[in-house]
């Protein structure tokens, strides 16, 4: 078995993109990267004309396995192959498509091999666990000119393309602002303590790029989130979506003043990251904030995912659409379809088979993203951040060895 960085080495775009630039029309076969989340994406997949599911993976044998059955399930009894390590999809010629859904710190790793390797990737969000893999990853997109696709899947809804759209028509007058809220009511993830690795987990390969540490019983499958070492909190997790579409609506990319601030105040546990903090992005002549509030559901605000402010009036953003008031609070227009991942999706194809413009190019959405690094920085070295001028100790992360990418 080749090393990764023998991988690297020899797995070009120039040998290995053949079959994955694909033909209208033609099959596109999909390899799906982690079977929580990932099952979502076997399934909107499975909806699309000429899709296959040609592999599942996780490094979890339980979800392997009700992964490989669900997919069975949904492509008619077509049953895709089931591997534990994701190299085994980028070695098969036949694959186009290796779809992420594994944690955070896979997303970029995963991302740069695969285009390496020659497919087009759809990630989830955030993309990247820190800055500069946001920067690696775009980079491993443009020299392999793959298609890369992030799951912020509400860019491709029609209710927010409207309402965006209207936005730029000048429904609301001239935009001003832009407030992001999340509220949630998670409890305690405890304090958890170092046991054995279950039989039916790969934990050398869950923790893959990330330096290796000892299993502890509170980690796994998701309490990694609340971790710096693995995840990016609720700003990373949740955040970024909301901030996605407020960056969208008001037309801007890069802030010249960033901060965040709060802590976890709800539970003496082992969660690093705050539970209850705001973060607020100056771009000059715009500005927005985000506002979470992860214990505490606080439902009697009856807070909208997001609200652009302008001068005539708000727009808010919720569930697949959008509502309009006037500056007395009254509606004057709303729209509000159900939202479904399937266009994100069918956008993703589309870009492969037509060359359809992606509506979450992964140049573009880790602008999004990047808002989440640069407010995690101010919160952990308590310091508003000016510009991009973050401090660079915790522009990128350390890494395994074996794992380490090109370019750190």
């Amino acid at each position: 078995m080749p090393t990764r960085r023998h991988f690297i080495s020899t797995a070009t775009a120039a040998t290995l993109v053949a079959r994955a630039d694909a033909k209208p029309g033609q099959k596109l076969r999909v390899g799906v990267m982690g079977l929580s989340r990932g099952k979502a994406h076997i399934n909107n997949f499975a909806q699309l004309e000429g899709v296959e599911i040609a592999y599942v993976c996780d490094v979890d044998q339980n979800r392997l396995a009700a992964g490989a059955k669900f997919a069975t399930e949904r492509q008619n009894g077509k049953s895709p192959k089931a591997v534990t390590d994701f190299r085994r999809i980028l070695e098969d010629k036949d694959v186009d498509i290796l779809s992420i859904a594994a944690p955070n710190f896979w997303h970029a790793p995963a991302t740069i091999l695969a285009c390496q390797a020659g497919k087009h990737v759809y990630v989830e969000k955030p993309g990247s666990h820190n800055a500069r893999e946001a920067e690696l990853m775009v980079a491993a997109a443009q020299r392999t000119t793959r298609k890369v696709q992030m799951g912020n899947q509400r860019r491709s809804a029609p209710g927010f393309r409207e309402g965006i759209e209207k936005l730029k028509a000048g429904v609301i007058g001239e935009l001003r602002y832009a407030r992001c809220w999340y509220d949630n009511k998670r409890t305690s993830i405890g304090k958890g303590k170092t046991a054995a690795v279950p039989a039916h987990l790969d934990y050398d390969l869950w923790q893959g790029p990330v330096p290796a540490r000892a299993y502890k019983d509170n980690l796994i499958h998701y309490n990694w989130h609340w971790h710096w070492l693995y995840g990016g909190g609720e700003l990373a997790n949740n955040g970024v979506h909301a901030l996605d579409i407020a960056r969208w609506a008001l037309g801007v990319d890069s802030p010249t003043r960033t901060s965040y601030t709060g802590g976890r105040y709800h539970f003496e546990d082992d969660q690093e990251t705050p539970d209850t903090a705001d973060a607020t992005y100056d771009f000059g002549e715009v500005g927005m904030s985000w506002h979470g509030s992860s214990c505490l559901q606080r439902k009697n605000e009856k807070h909208s995912f997001v609200s652009i402010y302008g001068d005539d009036g708000v727009m808010s953003f919720d569930g697949g659409g959008y509502r309009i008031h006037d500056n007395a609070g009254k509606l004057v227009e709303e729209n509000m379809p159900s939202l479904s991942d399937i266009p994100h999706f069918q956008n993703f194809v589309n870009a492969i088979r037509k060359d359809e413009a992606l509506n979450a190019e992964i140049a573009d959405a880790q602008k999004s993203t990047m808002l989440c690094h640069l407010g995690n920085i101010s919160y952990r070295e308590g310091v508003q951040v000016k510009g991009a001028e973050a401090p660079r100790k915790l522009w990128q992360r350390e890494y395994s060895e074996a794992w380490k990418p090109a370019g750190i």
